[in-house]
Parts: C-alpha cells; sequence; structure tokens
C-alpha cells in the first residue's frame, strides 16, 4: 500500500490531525478561506523545512514542478505564492499549541532509551535566531541586531524537546526560567547563565532538583564535606550562601561538587540540590545537556526566517512551531517503526526522498547501525571513565 504514497505523506500519517483540527475550529482558523487551508499551510512549511528549502521562492519553484504530485502530498492545489500572506494573519497559537500536543506524543512513544533515575531528566537552554533589523523591527536585540530567542527544555533521556518559550533576543536566559513546567521528582539541568537563586528556589519548593553549573564570583560557606571522593571529584561540600540577596532568595542548603574533566583538562564547579546523588552522577547530568545543542543545530539549520513566510511575530512564532513540530514527527516514527538510524541521518535521508514512493520501512533500513557521533551515548555510567 505504501509503494503507492510518497515519503512525505507516509510520514505525515502519524501527525495527529483530530487535535489540529480541534485547534483551527478553537481559534477560527479556516475563517473565510477556501482553498488554502490551515493544514495545507502547515505540511507546506514541513515540506520546505524536510526538504530543505532554502526561500520561498525556492520552494514555489520545487513545488510547480511537482504540481501533478501537490494534491497527493497533502499541499493543495492553490500554489503557494498566492498565500504567503497566510503566516501573517493566522494565529500562531493554532501551531504552537499543536507543537505542544506533538512534543507530548513524542516524549510518550519514545520512552525511556536507558537507564537513568526515577525522575526525568531535562535541560534548559537557549538558542538565538538572528534576523535582519530592518525588517523585523519587533526583533529589536542591539543597536543594529535584531533577533529571537527559543527557550527550550529538552528531555535528555527521549531525546525530544519538552517545551519552549520565545522571547526577544534581549530578553536574558534566566529570565525565562519562570516558564518552565516542573515535574515533581524531575532533574533540570542548566548552564552558567541561570543561576538564579529564586527560580532555582522554586525548583526545590516544587520538590524537584536542579544541576546548574556555578559562577566564579560564588560567594558561600562550607557547612559540610564528603570524604573519599571518587577519581577526578576534587571537592563535595554542602554550602550556604553568604551573599545577601542571594541567601533570601535561596535560604536553604546547596551542595557543591567540583570536578575535573581529564578529556578537555578543565574544573568544573556545579551547584545542585541533588543530595542523593553520587558525585559522578551530578557532574554526568550536566555533561549530558550537550544533546540540546544538536537540536538547537539542526533547528538553524531548518528555520529560515529571513526567507521564509512573513516577518511579522506572528510569522516568525508560526515557523518556529512547524519546526518543532516536523522534529517530533521524525521522532515519533524513528520509535514507531524502530528505525535504526539517528534521528540526524533519517532528516539528511529525507531531505532528498520527498517526493519518492519508496516505503519507509525500505528507506531507513538500508543500514543497522547508528553514527557514533549521535545522542545515544550511555546515560550517566562511565560517562568519564
Amino acid at each position: 500500500m505504501n509503494k503507492d504514497k510518497y515519503v512525505f505523506a507516509q510520514m505525515t500519517e502519524h501527525l495527529g490531525y483530530l487535535k489540529f483540527r480541534r485547534l483551527v475550529g478553537k481559534y477560527s482558523g479556516d475563517s473565510y478561506v477556501k482553498h488554502f487551508t490551515c493544514r495545507n499551510q502547515l505540511l507546506t512549511l514541513m515540506f520546505g523545512q524536510l526538504s530543505g528549502r532554502d526561500s520561498l521562492r525556492d520552494l514555489v519553484t520545487v513545488l510547480e514542478a511537482h504540481r501533478s504530485k501537490c494534491y497527493h502530498l497533502g499541499l493543495g492545489s492553490v500554489p503557494v505564492s498566492r498565500n504567503a500572506f497566510a503566516n501573517q494573519r493566522r494565529d500562531f497559537r493554532i501551531f504552537e499549541e499543536f507543537a505542544f500536543s506533538m512534543m507530548a506524543d513524542a516524549r510518550e512513544t519514545c520512552g525511556v532509551d536507558s537507564p537513568g533515575l526515577d525522575g526525568r531528566i531535562f535541560a534548559f537552554d537557549s538558542t538565538t535566531i538572528p534576523l535582519c533589523l530592518a525588517v523585523f523591527p519587533w526583533a529589536k536585540f542591539r543597536r543594529r541586531k535584531g533577533g529571537v530567542k527559543a527557550h527550550v527544555l529538552y528531555d535528555l533521556e527521549t531525546k525530544v524537546p519538552s517545551f519552549y518559550h520565545v522571547t526577544t533576543a534581549s530578553v536574558h536566559d534566566s529570565r525565562a526560567m519562570h516558564a518552565i513546567p516542573l515535574e515533581e521528582g524531575a532533574y533540570y539541568v542548566f548552564d552558567r547563565g541561570y543561576n538564579a537563586f529564586a527560580e532555582l528556589w522554586r525548583i526545590s519548593l516544587a520538590e524537584s532538583f536542579f544541576v546548574v553549573r556555578a559562577k566564579r564570583n560564588l560567594q558561600f560557606k562550607s557547612v559540610k564535606w564528603r570524604r573519599r571522593l571518587p577519581e577526578n571529584v576534587l571537592g563535595d561540600a554542602e554550602i550556604v550562601l553568604t551573599e545577601t540577596a542571594s541567601a533570601k532568595k535561596f535560604p536553604g542548603r546547596l551542595r557543591l561538587v567540583r570536578f575535573h574533566d581529564a578529556e578537555q583538562d578543565r574544573d568544573f564547579a556545579f551547584l545542585t540540590n541533588a543530595f542523593a546523588l553520587s558525585s559522578l552522577e551530578a557532574a554526568g547530568l550536566y555533561r549530558n545537556r550537550w544533546q540540546v545543542e544538536l537540536f538547537f543545530k539542526w533547528l538553524k539549520q531548518h528555520l529560515r526566517i529571513r526567507k521564509f513566510w512573513g516577518t511579522s511575530e506572528n510569522a516568525v512564532r508560526i515557523q518556529l512551531a512547524v519546526a518543532v513540530t516536523t522534529f517530533c514527527l521524525v521522532a515519533i516514527v524513528r520509535r514507531r517503526m524502530q528505525v535504526k538510524r539517528s534521528a540526524y541521518e533519517m532528516l539528511q535521508i529525507l531531505e532528498v526522498s520527498m517526493t519518492d514512493k519508496t516505503p519507509l520501512a525500505e528507506l531507513f533500513g538500508l543500514e543497522d547501525r547508528i553514527e557514533p557521533d549521535s545522542n545515544e551515548t550511555p546515560f550517566l555510567p562511565g560517562l568519564f571513565d
């Protein structure tokens, strides 16, 4: 049966169209629309991102060459160029809430690939998407630069984003921590820019845990030390903050772990409220946060906002939501079909196969290996051996 369907159509069969239809009705997305519906818009943007199109003109040229296939691809029968205003006028919440739904589906479908701790493990970080200030005046960053930030909560076990929050690039990373949806017993990993003690205290009050890289100017007093430390662990102590403002924001005790990374020949210091973790586990949680950087790399490669549809904030948020949806779709297909390739390999293959009629099992099953540089590294045990 799949031999008669295009690769793109086979992929989009795994989308939750019922949920999307409900959101379109909720926000009246298809009111007064005769041809180019919200579904056509979603699939057209996904096609452009998966096939690596550089601009709207590039996308239109490709679709005109495949005009006879557009209907069966789900892209509608009206040329895309006539609908370049769609991202400007349609409510971004339709696509954003659908992206959140797809993230939840992806996390549930993918499950936990590796044995870890009792709670879920997340990394929270941001990436800046540069924009031309003359074209995007609402996204003011610096005097002559514009941009937006995508603050992403990335599930390190399922390897899919769990939540994201969009701000202008001028907003400091720590100012977005208030938007994080907290799960009891979960672990949240932060880089050094997230030493916001009021927000870290909020995580503690929610009975969740965090690991954050400490700043060099941290003012504290050690109250208890751990002895018989593992190799490469330089120190492990319970501390209290001594700087007045910080101590008011975080009145409890913290744990300071100092670790030497032999591979990079660098010393790191981590703050955490997880006193039950071993020193290596605390350091290992931070080590695994690099996985979110792979997602950011893919996001920037496929989110060509400057050359795509629309220059309003609404248009940018729609395109970001569709990019997240696309990534989650690939993760869902990978798990459901038990593809033995990384999600990033699958995306590379899809870029040149969208209008083929090859069954997905044949397309992705040519090789039973996963590249060493994929994000399938063991979690926690032996990371520093």
